[in-house]
């Protein structure tokens, strides 16, 4: 990723504004047996409680980290129980970046964020008829297979 992901301006600009970054070997102690890091590259997104948020292993190109990214950014917000900052976050990698592999996730967080912000479960089904439609084998479709019936 030295070569081809960090370097890249975009990503240069997502991490200044949205990170503090730490790069570490895999090997570094005590901080890479904390995080449980085997192999590199690993991405983690904390929160300032040391929190894992989210966990990327191996390369990823410009576009997917920043996706990825966006999905740890997006699961802080979410586990730190700010839906409509979440929702910001997984609209932006619905909208912006339709082809990463971080879509399915985030249509299914987008519809539990919007249930857990509003209390509505009608996104929960939205959720799961977009997943189908679009993803139909996906793992996030088949969590969501319940959501059919509301």
């Amino acid at each position: 990723m030295d070569a081809v992901t960090y370097p890249d301006k975009k990503v240069i600009d997502f991490v200044n504004k949205n990170y503090i970054p730490l790069q570490i070997p895999f090997d570094a102690k005590p901080i890479s047996a904390d995080f449980n890091i085997k192999w590199t590259p690993v991405l983690i997104t904390l929160g300032a409680d040391r929190q894992e948020h989210h966990r990327s292993v191996g390369f990823l190109d410009p576009d997917a980290f920043i996706s990825g990214s966006l999905l740890g950014i997006g699961k802080y917000h979410f586990d730190n129980d700010r839906f409509k900052e979440a929702l910001g976050y997984f609209a932006e990698i619905i909208s912006a970046h339709s082809g990463s592999d971080s879509v399915p996730e985030a249509i299914f967080l987008r519809g539990v964020a919007h249930y857990k912000n509003t209390g509505s479960p009608a996104s929960l089904k939205e959720a799961y008829e977009t997943l189908s439609n679009r993803f139909p084998e996906n793992e996030w479709t088949k969590r969501a297979y319940p959501y059919r019936l509301l």
